[in-house]
């Protein structure tokens, strides 16, 4: 028959502290969540850079407590280049599917990449929160720059190099909102509408750290 282990007063101590810590931590962290989902009220509004802190980036939500609010439109992203040759001649290559690579990345895998989910959707979601519909909006600050430079960046690495050397890129989204339910009477434009954002310049910095 074994010997039952007891415990001495300060092991006793020590795992009654880590157990209240454990839970205040598990407490505060759900207590977080709650506000960060929750509708805007006093308590959020004042802790709101704390809850932040604990939500983003791991942990966001793109729904709201008591009002979900899920995505209704696709968007879809294209890019082209503009490139000049050994003799000079500028050519514009053709449009170059971005989003519709994420798709079939996608498309019949039970474990989908978070990059192929989620890393242009949240880039053009940066760039729609700092130039809304003005794209000439980014001299306004350096979040609007920064917006511009992350979709050049990601354009220029699913597009590659290529042969002749890259002087420009465009992009162009198309937004198409999601029909509803046959038995709904709402009334949806479904009609795809699409906007081409200005030609960038592109330098040899640009291609920093792309593969």
């Amino acid at each position: 028959m074994s010997a039952v282990r007891v415990w001495s007063k300060p092991a006793r101590v020590v795992l009654v502290l880590a157990g209240v810590g454990l839970g205040s931590a598990v407490l505060a962290f759900l207590g977080a969540l709650f506000l960060h989902v929750a509708p805007a009220n006093s308590v959020s509004q004042e802790y709101r850079t704390q809850v932040d802190w604990v939500v983003y980036p791991e942990f966001e939500q793109n729904w709201k407590l008591f009002a979900p609010d899920p995505l209704q439109r696709n968007v879809a992203v294209d890019a082209r280049v503009q490139t000049i040759g050994a003799d000079g001649a500028v050519a514009t290559g053709d449009w170059h599917g971005l989003t519709a690579e994420d798709w079939a990345a996608i498309r019949h895998d039970p474990a989908p990449s978070h990059l192929d989910q989620n890393l242009l959707r949240r880039a053009w979601d940066f760039y729609e929160s700092t130039h809304g519909e003005n794209d000439a909006k980014a001299a306004d600050g350096s979040r609007g720059q920064l917006a511009e430079r992350y979709l050049e960046r990601i354009a220029l690495q699913r597009i590659g190099r290529g042969g002749d050397r890259a002087i420009q890129v465009q992009l162009r989204v198309t937004v198409t909102a999601v029909a509803p339910p046959a038995w709904s009477r709402q009334q949806t434009d479904t009609a795809p509408h699409s906007r081409e954002l200005p030609w960038w310049p592109v330098g040899e910095a640009d291609w920093k750290g792309l593969t």
